[in-house]
């Protein structure tokens, strides 16, 4: 197309009547500019595409608006799953509810542990004498380097096993050479040299307590001496009037799942009591921890239930069903009854009540008395009789949103995601079938009647000649 035909195309709405009277001049000002005649290809190629690209807008809007509404979706996957956990704690074997303490009359005398799942119940334990471990020691050497005077001494273990130990010009020399033999042998016994103002010694100890542990030390032709410093005995005492014997002074087995540890004798006569009871500090936690939990939660859903005055609208999840069911589901939990002879019924048992949002609250004053006074009506409440209360119901019921397979989280993420992969793919489409060629053509286009522009004063000077006019009377 010639620079003159290009013109007139883009002229062409103008009317074509009485031609002679058409000033040219001011045509070229009202289409290029009055001061700098030409097109802005860029600028006006730009403009067309972003025109062209307004359903593009409307995905890439749909794609911000699936992006909030999985990321609101996760952060209340998160929670729910937390509150979930604290389900699955409270209605464990092994969890806080199954956690003991044991308390004691005279810490001085007897203490003790629980493991988990210990039997509550009270016990009386009467200490008559605590373990002993064997012990002697010989007679003074001026120090540990000192030669020793030939003979031997023989070790004797309580089962009758006999060790002879020769010193002198026919053993070991010093004494460190005997502490050294001796330790070597594994006798069950720890030898070491003691040393004070008077001199070296050596000591004897047996490795454990109790008479099976003792042992004895006769002196054959050695001039050194023994002498015994204890005596290895057993732990004598009774436990709820049962009499017991133990090589330490760490009884277990005396009360199932209770461990013992003596201190001292009963030197008053008088029993130690001891109570095993429920940890009702770690129950407490457990507890609290579980109404922080679905506090979160409830918050979270609150939020996309909560109108902005702003956008005019609610949250982005406000019409999502997955999110009307959590709310309903949490409903449940929080409303869940029972009946149950042990007092203790509903959440509300337990020191738990409802504020207007639907989050919950605890008065620690309740709560603390039911676990002090009540620790088994608060089991059976939350656990059931058959790991079915309170606990596993509410596990189940969010079950139902957190299964990774099925789960109604996982479905409606999953079809968030489907939906902002289609709209990638249509955008992605539609630039390269609908927006590169368009931008082509445009381009191709623009150039086109830029270039012609660009030839218009010398078309116009041969139109103007053409036309009879002269530049001085066109002028005037």
């Amino acid at each position: 197309m010639s620079s003159a035909s290009a013109i007139s195309s883009l002229l062409s709405s103008a009317s074509t009547t009485g031609t002679s009277g058409i000033d040219i001049s001011n045509i070229l000002a009202a289409v290029a500019g009055a001061q700098t005649p030409g097109i802005n290809v860029t600028s006006a190629v730009s403009a067309a595409v972003t025109a062209a690209q307004a359903p593009e807008q409307v995905w890439q809007n749909d794609q911000t608006t699936l992006s909030s509404q999985m990321s609101d979706l996760q952060s209340i996957q998160s929670a729910t799953s937390s509150l979930q956990t604290d389900m699955q704690n409270l209605n464990s074997l092994s969890g806080p509810l199954s956690s003991r303490t044991v308390t004691s009359s005279n810490v001085t005398a007897v203490t003790a542990t629980a493991a988990e799942g210990t039997t509550l119940g009270n016990h009386q334990v009467a200490v008559s004498n605590l373990a002993t471990t064997a012990s002697w020691y010989s007679g003074e050497q001026s120090n540990a380097t000192a030669a020793l005077p030939s003979g031997s001494f023989t070790i004797t273990t309580a089962s009758g096993t006999s060790t002879t130990i020769n010193t002198g010009s026919n053993g070991d020399v010093t004494l460190n050479d005997v502490v050294a033999d001796i330790n070597s042998q594994n006798l069950g016994i720890t030898a070491s040299v003691i040393t004070d103002a008077n001199g070296a010694r050596l000591s004897l100890v047996s490795r454990n307590s109790g008479s099976a542990a003792n042992f004895t030390v006769t002196s054959g032709s050695s001039s050194i001496g023994f002498t015994q410093a204890v005596v290895g005995n057993n732990a004598s005492l009774t436990v709820d009037g049962v009499p017991v014997s133990s090589a330490t002074n760490t009884v277990t087995g005396a009360i199932a799942g209770v461990t013992l540890n003596l201190l001292s004798t009963n030197s008053t006569g008088t029993p130690v009591d001891l109570s095993v009871a429920s940890n009702t500090t770690q129950i407490s936690t457990a507890v609290n921890q579980f109404v922080t939990d679905y506090n979160s939660a409830v918050t979270l859903l609150n939020q996309q239930y909560s109108f902005s005055t702003s956008s005019g609208t609610e949250g982005d999840l406000a019409s999502d069903p997955t999110i009307a069911s959590l709310q309903q589901a949490l409903g449940s939990i929080a409303t869940y009854t029972t009946s149950s002879a042990s007092g203790i019924s509903s959440l509300n048992d337990l020191g738990i009540s409802m504020n207007t949002d639907g989050t919950l609250a605890v008065d620690s004053t309740t709560l603390g008395s039911a676990l002090s006074n009540n620790p088994t009506g608060v089991q059976n409440f939350l656990q059931g009789t058959a790991l079915n209360g309170f606990a596993n119901t509410a596990n189940n019921e969010l079950s139902s949103f957190t299964d990774p397979s099925d789960g109604a989280f996982t479905v409606d993420l999953s079809s968030m995601s489907a939906q902002n992969t289609d709209l990638t793919t249509e955008i992605n489409n539609f630039q390269t079938n609908y927006i590169a060629p368009l931008q082509t053509s445009l381009t191709a286009d623009y150039t086109k009647a830029e270039e012609a522009l660009q030839s218009l004063p010398t078309q116009l000077a041969q139109i103007q000649a053409e036309l009879g006019n002269s530049p001085s009377s066109s002028n005037g």
